[in-house]
């Protein structure tokens, strides 16, 4: 049984990602739901087949996988679109995101969810929430700066996910990473873990 289960949220361009991988470098075992789903959805993934079937061969790529781009575009533009690519794929992600954990033997485990605040299902299988927040304009600028990103679309995409505020009321705690640098967001990281976890409780890995 993991020591603890973790939920870590945050909007897009909110520097999620980056505090996963500073929580990994300490030793915690890491379960990424996003890089799962991308998994799923690359060239002879299993949720190729249902979404060409749901959608049509044109949001899959030459290579065989997911136009993540085109997938994207029908998604937020439409609801019921983006629940049935959800029914697709949510099944096919809690299945692997299972198996993942249960590599962690007694290690604290980091759930990396998105929709985590979206989802009762999620917060009743977390001890602990997480959330990494920041501005809307610095998401915005974040986003855009990504490659086949505009600014329009970031705005798009944020606007279809859930506000800050229903992030952070269910938050056991919240990192700021707004207008800090890489030393800061570390620091905020480490104190965390003091609180959260016993001395040595992270793991063979973790950091001192």
């Amino acid at each position: 049984m993991p020591a603890l289960r973790i939920g870590l949220t945050g909007g897009i361009g909110s520097g999620k990602s980056t505090v996963a991988a500073l929580l990994a470098a300490r030793g915690l075992h890491l379960v990424d739901t996003d890089a799962i789903a991308r998994e799923l959805t690359q060239s002879g993934g299993a949720g190729i087949a249902p979404i060409a079937a749901a959608f049509g061969d044109h949001v899959i790529d030459a290579t065989g996988a997911l136009d993540r781009g085109a997938m994207r575009t029908i998604a937020f533009g439409d609801a019921g679109a983006k629940a049935r690519l959800e029914a697709i794929l949510h099944p096919l992600i809690g299945r692997a995101t299972l198996e993942r954990a249960a590599a962690a033997g007694e290690r604290p485990v980091v759930f990396d969810v998105p929709l985590l605040a979206e989802s009762e299902h999620w917060r009743a299988r977390v001890e602990r929430v997480l959330v990494v927040d920041c501005s809307e304009a610095t998401q915005t600028a974040r986003v855009a700066a990504r490659p086949g990103w505009s600014v329009e679309a970031a705005r798009r995409v944020i606007a279809q996910q859930v506000s800050r505020a229903r992030r952070r009321a269910i938050a056991d705690a919240v990192i700021h990473n707004d207008g800090i640098g890489l030393a800061e967001l570390e620091a905020q990281v480490q104190a965390l873990l003091a609180l959260w976890l016993p001395a040595g409780g992270a793991g063979a890995g973790a950091t001192p």
